[in-house]
C-alpha cells in the first residue's frame, strides 16, 4: 500500500545513492518528501531532489512557516529514512536538536524512524558515536550497520551506506509491520540473532561436491525481517550469491563443519538461532586431492560419513549451560543462554505430523519449521508455505505467501517466546 515517506539526507558523499533508494521508494508508489540537511545540497542540489520526488524541498523550517512544516511533515508520515546517516545528525537526532528541517522533523515524528548511517570506519567506531546509536536504538529507532568496502578517497573498511536495495527492503518491512507493531520498542530490539542460510558443498575432489538447491532465499528473509524488528542479526551464509542484507554481519563458510563452527561461536551469546540453512547430512569420507578422472573405468564406491548435527549439538549445549547454572557471558548479561530460543527448519516431502514431532524431539529444539519441496515451493523460489510445529504442542499454519511473510510469522513466534 502506498505510504508517505520521508527521506532524510544527511551531509555525506554518499548522498548520491539517496537518488537510487528515492527512485525505489517512487516507483514502488510511495509519496516521498525529501528533507536534506542545509550543508546535504552540497553534495546533491535541491533541483535534483524535487525532479526526482515530485515534492517541494526545503531545509529550514522558515519556508513555507504558516503551514508549520517542521510539525506537519513529520505528524503525517509513516516511515522516516535518513541516508546516509552521518555521525553529526545522528548526534544531533541522539539529543534532540531542531537547527534545520530535518532535526525538528525527527523530534515530531512518530512513526518507525530508519537510520542508514555512512561515514569513515574511526567516525563509526568513536565512543561518541556508538553512544549515540545506543541511545537512538533504546528509543525505537532502527540503525543499521554500516556496510564493509570502498570509503571516500582510497579508504576501505567498515562506514560504507548500505546497498540502496537492501535499505529499501528494510523499509518495505518496516511499512509492511506498521499497522501491527503498535507503539514502543521493535520486539526484537536489544536481541542477538543468529541465522544460517543456504546450502553447505562437501568436496569430493577440486571441482565435485555433495550439495543442495538452497539459494538463501529464505534465511536471508529472516536477516531482513529480523533487522526491521531491530535485532543485532549475525547470517551464516553457505554459498549465496545474494547481496548482503543491510545492517547484517555476513560470515561466508562453505562445508557444514565450516559452518558447524561459524554458527557454534555466534549462537553462545545468542537470544535466538534459526537454522535456515540446508545442511548436508553426510560428507565424503576421504577427499581427492586431484580431480577423478573418466578413464573408462567405473569409479569405487564412493564412502561417506556422517557430518555434525548442528542443530541438535546447539540444544545440547543449551542443555549444559542450563544444567551448570546458566553462566551468562559479561556482553550480553540480562539475556540467559538457557532462555534461548532454537527454530530448526525440515525441507520435506513428507510433511506429517507425526514425522515432523519426531523430528522436532530428535533435534531438541523450540520450533520446528516443516515445509514441502517440490512442485514450485521450496528452494529458489520467492515464496514459501509451512507449519511450525513447538516443542509445547503447538502447530502453526503459513499458507502460501512470500518467504519474507512466513519469516516475521517465525519471528513472531520465537519473540513470544523470548518474552
Amino acid at each position: 500500500m502506498p505510504a508517505r515517506v520521508v527521506l532524510g539526507v544527511g551531509a555525506g558523499i554518499a548522498a548520491y545513492k539517496a537518488c537510487e533508494l528515492l527512485r525505489l521508494l517512487t516507483e514502488s508508489g510511495h509519496q516521498v518528501r525529501v528533507v536534506p540537511t542545509p550543508d546535504a545540497l552540497r553534495f546533491v542540489g535541491e533541483v535534483t531532489w524535487a525532479a526526482l520526488s515530485g515534492q517541494p524541498v526545503t531545509t529550514d523550517a522558515w519556508t513555507g512557516v504558516a503551514d508549520v512544516p517542521h510539525v506537519r511533515i513529520g505528524q503525517s508520515a509513516d516511515l522516516v529514512i535518513v541516508a546516509p546517516a552521518t555521525a553529526d545528525l545522528m548526534a544531533r537526532a541522539a539529543v534532540g536538536l531542531a537547527g534545520d528541517l530535518l532535526t525538528a522533523t525527527l523530534l515530531t515524528v512518530r512513526c518507525p524512524v530508519l537510520y542508514a548511517p555512512a561515514m569513515h570506519t574511526e567516525m563509526w567506531d568513536h565512543p561518541a558515536t556508538r553512544a549515540n546509536v545506543t541511545l537512538l536504538r533504546e528509543r525505537g529507532a532502527i540503525v543499521l550497520d554500516p556496510a564493509v568496502g570502498r570509503l571516500t578517497g582510497a579508504d576501505s573498511g567498515v562506514g560504507r551506506l548500505p546497498d540502496p536495495a537492501e535499505i529499501f527492503a528494510v523499509a518495505s518491512r518496516l511499512l509492511d509491520r506498521a499497522g501491527e507493531a503498535g507503539a514502543g520498542l521493535p520486539d526484537l530490539a536489544g536481541r542477538r540473532v543468529v541465522i544460517s542460510a543456504g546450502g553447505t558443498r562437501e568436496e569430493i575432489d577440486p571441482v565435485r561436491f555433495i550439495g543442495n538447491w538452497s539459494t538463501g532465499i529464505q534465511g536471508y528473509a529472516f536477516a531482513r525481517t529480523a533487522v526491521a524488528r531491530g535485532a543485532e542479526v549475525i547470517l551464516v551464509a553457505a554459498n549465496v550469491s545474494l547481496p548482503d542484507p543491510a545492517g547484517v554481519k555476513v560470515i561466508r563458510v562453505v562445508s557444514a563443519r565450516e559452518m558447524q563452527d561459524a554458527v557454534s561461536a555466534a549462537a553462545a551469546s545468542a537470544d535466538a538461532v534459526v537454522m535456515a540453512a540446508a545442511v548436508a547430512d553426510y560428507r565424503p569420507r576421504t577427499r581427492s586431492a586431484g580431480k577423478m578422472k573418466k578413464d573408462g573405468q567405473p569409479p569405487g564406491p564412493l564412502e561417506l560419513t556422517e557430518n555434525p548435527d548442528i542443530l541438535a549439538g546447539l540444544a545440547a549445549a543449551r542443555r549444559d549451560r542450563s544444567a551448570a547454572g546458566d553462566p551468562v557471558p559479561a556482553e550480553r548479561a540480562g539475556s540467559p543462554p538457557s532462555h534461548q530460543v532454537l527454530v530448526g527448519f525440515a525441507a520435506e516431502t513428507d510433511t506429517s505430523a507425526d514425522a515432523a514431532r519426531t523430528k522436532l524431539a530428535r533435534k531438541g529444539c523450540d520450533l520446528l519449521v516443516v515445509n514441502p519441496v517440490g512442485n514450485g515451493l521450496g528452494f529458489g523460489t520467492p515464496d514459501n508455505e509451512a507449519v511450525v510445529y513447538g516443542a509445547d504442542g503447538t502447530a502453526t499454519a503459513i499458507p502460501r505467501g512470500p518467504k519474507e511473510n512466513l519469516a516475521d510469522i517465525v519471528w513472531n513466534l520465537v519473540a513470544a517466546r523470548l518474552s
